[in-house]
């Protein structure tokens, strides 16, 4: 999980030159993993109706500006992305090419170990508190996620918690699949994100990305039809 201020943000990108990866790809990058479109889905959260207690930042120092809103089937938040580069060590994650670098995720596979962030489209929800607790909705580890960035839409699970007061966060492979600059050195997106958690939905294993897209496509169609 990265917790860092826009000036360092900023500063580090500055800094650091940008890490040179392999040619290989890991996870492919996906402009749509089903019939549903993104404006289908973004036409069904122009509204916002809160369920959070209060409003999130985007990053330490940003104002508090993002209410997480909900719906009958599903919660939404508008955002930016930071890169989680979190779990499971790999090429691309790990304490050389991120310096935030953390070697566990809040959920694991089914064999135990950490999720590889660089491998499985996961989102990042702010740890529970007063202004929100994500599991009063029905969420937890494995809910299917559609995760919206212009024209581009990625199904991914709820795969690890961040700061409770900071929200817009995923996957180094989440990113890559919505054509975002993946680099945990000022990568991401500003803003434009849109992240909608289907309540009371479960992939098992988590790291089952293929049924995370078959159910996600499922709910995303139920969810554009109104229900």
């Amino acid at each position: 999980m990265r917790v860092q201020s826009l000036t360092l943000a900023v500063a580090s990108a500055a800094l650091l030159a940008p890490t040179t990866y392999p040619a290989a790809r890991i996870h492919p990058a996906v402009w749509r993993e089903g019939a549903v479109s993104a404006a289908d889905l973004l036409a069904k959260v122009r509204e916002c109706a809160p369920v959070s207690r209060g409003r999130y930042r985007s990053d330490n120092g940003a104002p508090a500006n993002i209410p997480v809103c909900g719906t009958r089937d599903a919660v939404f938040w508008k955002a930016d992305m930071d890169i989680d580069c979190d779990g499971s060590p790999g090429p691309r994650c790990n304490s050389r090419t991120d310096p935030y670098f953390a070697a566990s995720t809040a959920y694991a596979q089914s064999d135990g170990r950490p999720l590889s962030a660089e491998r499985l489209p996961f989102i990042v929800v702010p740890a529970p508190s007063s202004l929100w607790d994500y599991r009063d909705h029905g969420i937890g580890g494995g809910s299917v996620v559609a995760v919206v960035y212009r024209d581009r839409v990625q199904y991914a699970v709820v795969g690890d918690t961040g700061p409770q007061g900071i929200i817009g966060e995923a996957s180094y492979a989440t990113a890559e699949g919505l054509g975002i600059r993946a680099d945990p050195h000022g990568g991401g997106a500003p803003s434009g994100v849109t992240y909608i958690v289907f309540k009371n939905t479960k992939v098992s294993p988590i790291e089952d990305h293929a049924a995370a897209v078959t159910e996600g496509e499922r709910l995303a169609r139920r969810f554009a039809d109104g229900g």
